[in-house]
């Protein structure tokens, strides 16, 4: 276990114009990040953490390479690099005992940060290694193939962003170019990188056939480039090799760092704990990316699909971590959307996390899936933090925790701190949905209105058929007083539920009352089982408290995942002043 392994626990240290993040993994000066090595970063976590005391070279040998046998010169090597970061009388050489660290420590009783404060002023400076993983080309005779050049890109995207030193571009950035014409230079420059990963997979049978090069877009030549003729079984090898391959260049190149036998052996253990969680069955892996394929196309029937490749995955490997994970977000997305019964959906979706932390209990996907029935389904807010700030020690660059970690500070009511989070993610992932989705929603709670127009249109440039992002639209414009031009954003909704809710609401708004009863009408005739928390925001907005409250009682019961969103919902303000408002809340657990 290394230095930094072991200062998990220690949010922070604070010494002159620097903060150092051992659990994020990160270090700032005057607020902005700073490019530090690996070894490097842990081997100065050590020396903080003893601030003041000397600390011989062996035991920083044993702290920085746990379990190597090491040359001293490595040591000093760092050490040398650390001086040029912090400045020569940092570090104090002892001749003979060791070294001692001499900056001042502002406090060891610092108080806890908030998640955001962990996360705010970790912009990437452009100095900083980065690179884009392009979506394989699938050359495969069979175009059914096609999720297996996706799920390999999307692996290496995985493990990559869990190496330290390098800042990895989200999936969902990355994917955008999928099938575009677009030349390299200009990828880079919109996802502000200085290297691209790309390649083709060929598969027949169990047969693969992998091309991978790693181009460097300031000199737009190839860093690295090897192709792989092997059988399925080999792929975890494959992934792992290009993995190496290609952080070992970008240190090389970009960071100087030495490629040598120890520098390789330290990578290929950094490789190993990225992909914890993965199975060991090529099998179950195959079904696995085939699952994920279907999952993130995000509608009832895809899901359903992406649910049984994930239950074949797991009869082959039941161990396998990620694949439980993903099964527990498919139920309990399936809940959330009234795609399934919400209490056998949402029951289903712990089941599945709860198998996902036995499996892989340091693996972040794992403690992602469990946060999320906490917040949705179980309403426990602070395990449900402690979930997701474990999730992000481990993986603190993924865009899709972040934006769960945000959903979670809105519902909470904390919007600051939500907002310092979204940039974040957006400077990540410039292009992710969600992102922008949940961006515009705490715009909106923030009474932003023009710009949570901004984001949601945003959303819309890059996914025009996103469910419900007409309905988000729709609902603005009735808070901008623009009944008629919400009525036209309801119409183009292709999520039934919300369809029906956003006709009761403008119809409401237009005051035509009669086509607004009716619409509710239908809506409780056909959805009343898994949209009472819906049937009660529209209860709501027409100042009917009573049914509102009725129906609310009965999201209630039913564990409806809307509920954990009341105390932010901008639909239910006309029950803030009611006497049964603030008890609702509390059993929600979110009354403080």
């Amino acid at each position: 276990m290394t230095a930094t392994q072991r200062a998990a626990s220690n949010d922070l240290y604070r010494f002159g114009r620097f903060v150092l993040q051992p659990a994020a993994q990160r270090l700032l000066v005057d607020g902005a990040a700073v490019s530090v090595g690996p070894r490097a970063f842990d081997l100065l976590v050590a020396l903080v953490e003893r601030a003041g005391q000397v600390v011989s070279k062996l035991e920083l040998l044993d702290l920085v390479w746990p379990g190597l046998v090491v040359e001293e010169n490595n040591l000093q090597v760092q050490i040398s690099t650390l001086r040029k970061i912090l400045g020569p009388s940092a570090i104090t050489t002892l001749v003979g005992r060791g070294y001692r660290f001499t900056l001042p420590i502002d406090s060891g009783d610092l108080p806890q940060e908030s998640l955001a404060a962990l996360e705010t002023g970790s912009a990437t400076p452009e100095e900083t290694p980065s690179i884009a993983v392009l979506p394989f080309v699938n050359l495969s005779d069979d175009v059914a193939n096609e999720y297996f050049a996706d799920g390999l890109s999307e692996e290496l995207i995985n493990v990559l962003s869990k190496i330290r030193g390098l800042r990895v571009v989200s999936r969902t950035s990355a994917f955008s170019f999928k099938g575009a014409k677009v030349d390299i230079p200009t990828v880079a420059r919109k996802l502000n990188v200085t290297a691209v990963l790309e390649g083709s997979v060929r598969k027949a049978g169990l047969h693969v056939r992998i091309n991978a090069q790693l181009v460097q877009v300031a000199t737009d030549s190839y860093l690295w480039s090897k192709n792989y003729d092997r059988e399925l079984e080999d792929i975890f090898a494959v992934q792992d090799d290009i993995a190496r391959s290609v952080v070992m260049e970008l240190r090389a190149t970009l960071m100087g760092e030495s490629s040598d036998a120890l520098a390789g052996r330290e990578l290929a253990a950094e490789v190993r704990a990225a992909v914890k969680g993965r199975s060991r069955s090529a099998e179950a892996y195959r079904l696995y990316l085939q699952g994920a394929f279907f999952m993130k196309r995000y509608n009832a029937e895809d899901m359903s699909k992406a649910i049984g490749h994930f239950r074949s995955a797991l009869e082959h490997d039941p161990e396998f971590a990620l694949a439980w994970a993903s099964l527990s977000f498919c139920y309990m997305h399936q809940s959330a959307n009234a795609w399934a019964p919400i209490a056998e959906g949402a029951q289903r979706a712990w089941e599945a996390a709860r198998r996902a932390l036995e499996a892989g209990p340091e693996v972040a996907e794992s403690l992602w899936a469990q946060s999320t029935v906490l917040m949705y389904y179980d309403w426990n807010w602070q395990a449900a933090e402690a979930a997701i700030q474990r999730a992000l020690h481990f993986a603190p660059d993924d865009s899709i925790l972040i934006v769960g970690a945000v959903t979670l500070m809105l519902n909470l009511g904390r919007l600051e701190e939500a907002g310092a989070l979204l940039k974040r993610v957006l400077v990540l992932d410039p292009l992710n949905v969600e992102a922008h989705i949940t961006a515009g929603l705490q715009l909106t709670i923030s009474g932003r209105l023009e710009e949570a127009r901004s984001a949601y249109l945003a959303a819309l440039e890059l996914s025009p058929q996103h469910v419900r992002l007409h309905y988000w639209l729709a609902r603005l414009q009735l808070l901008q007083g623009h009944a008629e031009a919400a009525l036209a954003e309801v119409a183009k909704e292709e999520h039934e539920t919300f369809r029906w809710l956003g006709w009761v609401l403008t119809q409401h708004a237009r005051g035509q009352a009669g086509k607004s009863e009716d619409a509710l009408q239908k809506l409780i005739a056909k959805y009343a089982k898994d949209a009472a928390f819906q049937i009660a925001q529209a209860h709501a907005y027409r100042g009917e408290s009573d049914p509102a409250f009725e129906w609310l009682e009965r999201a209630y019961r039913q564990r409806d995942a809307g509920m954990a969103s009341m105390k932010i919902d901008v639909l239910l303000k006309n029950l803030h002043g009611d006497p049964r408002w603030q008890p609702l809340l509390n059993r929600v657990g979110l009354g403080n």
